[in-house]
């Protein structure tokens, strides 16, 4: 009996432990779990969605994080990465666009490089519109030229970079009786689709990659100031610390990039469908891409 007591006293001291180190497992897990948390910010803008959804997509499916989207105005996201509030934007053009954002938060936060390259902004027509009458910003003063657009030119959100820069350009050509139009970028959609729709002329503040030049024919007027800047690069942008907290995701995000021309497929694609459709069927047609960006291995 005193060898049975024994031997049960040891079974139970040793089911205590296996209990206490599964229990201490479970807990370490839970914890990593929580851990693998990330929050992006975004703005409502396509490319902006396109490759903010493609990145949350693969960090949830293949590499277990818990991605939550926050859009908010893209200034108040330079501050959120400023202030740790953010983990991520996707969406920081540079060198001129977000120059002011960069100038204010720059020391404040990483730069993890670009998405992708050959960004641009600027004004757009329709090709209809005859380029003897108005190819360049400068045809803008001509009296008929003010007439036919009814002194407007259709913009984007207030705090958007493309239209800090679009109030410069009105400065430097001398355009101050125009109209400079904040909207959202579908009301700017809506406004190209109506004048398309019945000939009528439009100005309006684009930029490339961007579905509406497969939708639409449309050319940038020309810009001898150089006042809506050259071409440029749209780069990932963390917290600092976020790379020592979450490595896996900061080596992803580094490793993250794409063709332009991609861009606007996924965009193109989302008109038709989604975005989290046209995301998926991107993933399914590039896996070593994919696998490249979770893994580094090509």
């Amino acid at each position: 009996m005193g060898f049975f007591s024994k031997t049960l006293t040891f079974s139970k001291t040793l089911t205590f432990a296996a209990a206490s180190v599964l229990a201490a497992g479970l807990t370490l897990g839970s914890a990593q779990a929580a851990d693998k948390k990330i929050n992006i910010g975004w703005t409502s803008w396509s490319d902006a969605e396109a490759v903010t959804k493609l990145a949350k997509k693969v960090l949830e499916d293949r590499m277990g994080y818990k991605v939550d989207l926050t859009m908010a105005d893209i200034g108040i996201q330079y501050q959120g990465i400023a202030d740790g509030k953010l983990d991520a934007m996707l969406m920081s053009w540079q060198p001129l666009t977000h120059k002011p954002y960069l100038d204010r938060v720059g020391q404040k936060v990483v730069d993890l490089g670009p998405m992708y390259t050959g960004a641009k902004l600027g004004w757009v027509v329709p090709t209809y519109v005859p380029e003897a009458e108005l190819s360049s910003i400068e045809d803008l003063k001509k009296p008929e030229v003010k007439k036919k657009l009814a002194g407007k030119i259709q913009g984007i959100d207030p705090g958007s970079g493309l239209m800090q820069a679009s109030e410069k350009a009105l400065k430097e050509y001398g355009l101050s009786d125009y109209q400079l139009v904040s909207a959202s970028e579908a009301a700017m959609l809506s406004g190209v689709d109506r004048a398309a729709r019945r000939d009528q002329w439009i100005v309006a503040t684009a930029w490339s990659p961007h579905w509406m030049f497969v939708k639409h024919q449309l050319r940038y007027l020309e810009d001898p100031k150089g006042a809506l800047g050259g071409q440029e690069t749209v780069n990932k942008l963390v917290r600092r610390g976020f790379q020592q907290d979450q490595p896996e995701a900061a080596a992803f995000l580094s490793r993250m990039t794409l063709p332009r021309g991609d861009v606007e497929k996924i965009m193109f694609e989302a008109q038709n469908s989604s975005y989290e459709q046209a995301v998926d069927n991107y993933i399914k047609a590039n896996p070593e891409r994919i696998d490249d960006w979770v893994s580094g291995k090509k």
